[in-house]
């Protein structure tokens, strides 16, 4: 999850990582043919992580780099060779067809327009989560990736965990019991001064401003919005999509679940004194048609521990899972009132060895790509997980609690609520579909 991601831990897994591709290019050496060649759309901080882990691996090579911003388009190529093509504008990348594959890396309010663009052009897509800005993009590039039958990976790294897998499977087959409550936490004390307060500014020369709004209404710019901070903006992000998406979309696969039967959520700006139009405090609980709940709190004034371990925390009738990417602990449940008191199973730890996540996940999409089989983050994967997020800041925004209809994918109680599963993207700017 986000406190053992790849943003703080990178460095540290770097060394691993290159043992490890170390260790597959002697093992399966990869001709100039079977090379997956690559373009990078977005190469700020997260984008040039992921250039780095496929930089790693033996059988890629980078063709192009596009970037709204020259300064993050120069850091980034310093990584890679002198022979590499770099574009502003990503429809222009597109048009080379000496590129198979795409990892899209820009801010998520552009995931749609350029996921759906890439295989309307004939590539592979990596993109990085959360899917979409609004649940109706994601239903769209889910039809657009089907119909040209492209492989597509959501950044949802746990997906290509080894302790996940074996916790899922553990969890289906019913050994901690059935499961009520699940639980996952954002926490980060940004009092008093969270992304600062900024003045309405004329953007830096080495950023192409209009281009990075895109799709979405013009505004000024500020220092706190670009390139990092846009996270706390709601027209660009939230932080239940950006770093809730990841425990939810886990929550969801171990659970075996596809989508809420109805949504509640309470928070506001009840601390930090900044710009970010989003909560600075929020919790959210989605109810599950088969009988559970999962709860995500978003805490950015207070950062001590809410569970007893990091992670995330599934609560059983027979045991309590408490889990990280990469390990993780079952504790036996006890009975309690009117009920035996003997433990109800045997204690469970697991770790593992290989801790990169982002490498796993990376390798799982270049060997997709190659064998056209589905990636472990599939794009109907990513969207139904990124649903969860926007339902969530939707039930915020109008004060109510959601009912929603998972397999047709509407409210059917909020018409306001309704109103808010899409946007009109500005002009020029239209999603195929």
């Amino acid at each position: 999850m986000p406190h053992t991601m790849t943003r703080r831990r990178f460095a540290k897994a770097g060394a691993a990582a290159l043992a490890l591709a170390a260790t597959r290019a002697q093992a399966s050496p990869a001709g100039a043919n079977d090379r997956v060649r690559l373009g990078f759309i977005g190469v700020g901080n997260r984008g040039r992580q992921l250039l780095q882990a496929y930089l790693r691996q033996n059988d890629i090579e980078v063709v192009a780099l596009c970037d709204v911003d020259t300064t993050q388009m120069d850091q980034a190529r310093r990584m890679v060779s002198a022979g590499v093509t770099t574009y502003k504008d990503f429809r222009k990348m597109l048009e080379n067809k000496d590129i198979d594959a795409v990892v899209v890396a820009t801010p998520e309010h552009w995931h749609a327009l350029q996921v759906t663009l890439a295989c309307e052009a004939g590539k592979d897509v990596y993109v990085e989560k959360p899917l979409t800005i609004v649940i109706a993009e994601g239903r769209k590039m889910v039809q657009v990736v089907r119909r040209t039958k492209r492989v597509v990976q959501v950044g949802l790294q746990s997906r290509s965990s080894e302790a996940f897998q074996k916790l899922a499977a553990l969890v289906r087959a019913d050994k901690i019991g059935k499961v009520t409550v699940a639980r996952c936490y954002h926490t980060s004390n940004m009092y008093p001064n969270g992304i600062g307060k900024e003045a309405d500014a004329s953007p830096p020369d080495s950023l192409d401003w209009d281009m990075w709004l895109g799709p979405r209404a013009k505004q000024a710019y500020r220092k706190n919005i670009v390139p990092y901070k846009f996270r706390w903006w709601n027209l660009y992000s939230s932080q239940i999509a950006n770093n809730g998406v990841h425990y939810l979309d886990a929550i969801r696969w171990v659970l075996g679940e596809t989508a809420p039967a109805s949504v509640s959520a309470h928070g506001g700006r009840f601390a930090v004194d900044d710009d970010r139009t989003i909560p600075d405090t929020m919790e959210a609980t989605f109810e599950m048609a088969s009988g559970r709940l999962i709860v995500f709190g978003h805490y950015e004034a207070n950062g001590n521990p809410v569970l007893p371990r990091p992670g995330l925390e599934f609560r059983g009738t027979l045991g309590t899972v408490y889990a990280e990417r990469d390990e993780f602990e079952i504790i036996p449940e006890k009975g309690g009132q009117f009920q035996d008191p003997k433990p109800r199973m045997e204690p469970i730890k697991f770790a593992t060895k290989v801790r990169d996540t982002t490498e796993n996940h990376v390798r799982n999409f270049l060997d997709c790509v190659k064998s056209r089989k589905k990636c472990n983050a599939d794009i109907e994967d990513g969207h139904r997980s990124t649903t969860l997020a926007h339902l969530a800041n939707i039930a915020l925004a109008t004060r109510s609690r959601i009912e929603w209809d998972g397999e047709r994918e509407v409210i059917t109680n909020n018409k306001e609520a309704s109103a808010l599963l899409d946007y009109t993207y500005r002009a020029p700017w239209r999603l195929p579909g």
